[in-house]
């Protein structure tokens, strides 16, 4: 095999080159070597793009970025993992200590030693090859493709925030954007048992693929009283769920109005503030649950279960394609064009 591969290696903000770079290793820790097939650009690669930064995580050295990814497997280092080269695998793109108590009660994701990909300085997905625990690789079903295999990762958002959330049969909620992780968590919250899903987004295009998707209400946000219209739609009485998926302080502050007395306001969106000022008094008074997320654990098989069974659609959700060689332009579109795309790929 080669000792080098193409990769997208961002440099520092607006510099990301297509450049060789040595070819992964299979090592004890990470004992499958993956041929990437595909691999979805998230809200965060834009953002190390256009930044350089998120929160307290810094691009101080060049790092591949890319972490929705899937592919099929080259290399294992001991078969009893269960994989066999040929495999098609969706990544789960984050590993952890497996032995801390977070890890051992099933909160993995609450490991202070996750290793994530495209995190700088972990190389990510956006290259021809990658080397994985095999433990974070799940074989997909031969219906599923390996696009729907990258977007296992945004579905899997969805469905840690509807398990967050409580969300259950017969309930009514409120999803408050409709970017990729809008969709997939409205479809997770109905497939946890809603039976009414309100979505509000800005772009009509968003709507549209959200009322496809299984939404009984939609509203344009650009043009209506978005909280007038939901407290209407429920008749006064507000949402069980109100997920916060657009990432904006607006919206967060709204979902704890529009969550029923007794309800909860489900955090998914990631806002620019860190320290908003919330209602604390009618959180109070209304027993309202405000709850956090972040990333998800366990939802990788249930994840691919729902989509093999028909139950969750995400290949609707890719809009655009890239070669890995289109990666930085890709990088750049998808940043100029947020009203056309819902979900771009990138196919090594």
């Amino acid at each position: 095999m080669a000792e080098t591969m193409k990769a997208a290696v961002l440099h520092a903000v607006h510099d990301m080159r297509v450049e060789r770079v040595p070819m992964p290793q299979i090592s004890l820790e990470r004992d499958v070597l993956v041929r990437v097939r595909s691999v979805g650009i998230c809200g965060s690669d834009v953002h190390f793009f256009e930044r350089g930064v998120i929160g307290k995580i810094v691009l101080r050295t060049p790092t591949i970025m890319g972490h929705e990814a899937a592919g099929e497997v080259v290399e294992v280092l001991d078969e009893a993992c269960g994989l066999r080269p040929g495999d098609r695998v969706a990544i789960e793109p984050g590993y952890t200590c497996r032995r801390c108590a977070a890890c051992r009660s099933g909160r993995y994701n609450m490991c202070r030693d996750v290793v994530f990909l495209a995190a700088p300085p972990v190389h990510g997905a956006f290259a021809e090859y990658l080397a994985w625990p095999s433990d974070f690789l799940f074989r997909l079903p031969d219906s599923l493709s390996l696009d729907e295999g990258a977007m296992i990762e945004p579905l899997s958002v969805g469905m840690w925030a509807a398990r967050r959330s409580g969300v259950t049969a017969g309930d009514t909620v409120a999803v408050l954007g409709a970017g990729p992780i809008g969709l997939t968590t409205m479809q997770a919250a109905i497939a946890h048992g809603a039976v009414r899903a309100i979505v509000t987004d800005l772009v009509p295009m968003r709507l549209e693929m959200a009322s496809k998707l299984g939404a009984t209400e939609v509203i344009d946000a650009s043009e209506d009283d978005t909280e007038a219209a939901i407290m209407k739609l429920t008749g006064g009485r507000g949402v069980d769920v109100a997920f916060e998926c657009a990432g904006a302080v607006s919206t967060l502050q709204m979902a704890l109005r529009v969550a029923r007395n007794g309800g909860v306001a489900q955090i998914v969106g990631m806002p620019a503030e860190q320290h908003p000022q919330i209602p604390l008094y009618e959180m109070i008074n209304r027993e309202l649950d405000l709850r956090g997320l972040f990333r998800y654990a366990g939802c990788y098989p249930p994840s691919i279960a729902l989509v093999e069974a028909g139950r969750i659609d995400v290949k609707s959700l890719v809009t655009h394609e890239f070669d890995l060689d289109e990666t930085p332009e890709a990088m750049r579109f998808v940043n100029a064009h947020k009203d056309e795309v819902i979900k771009a790929v990138v196919r090594p």
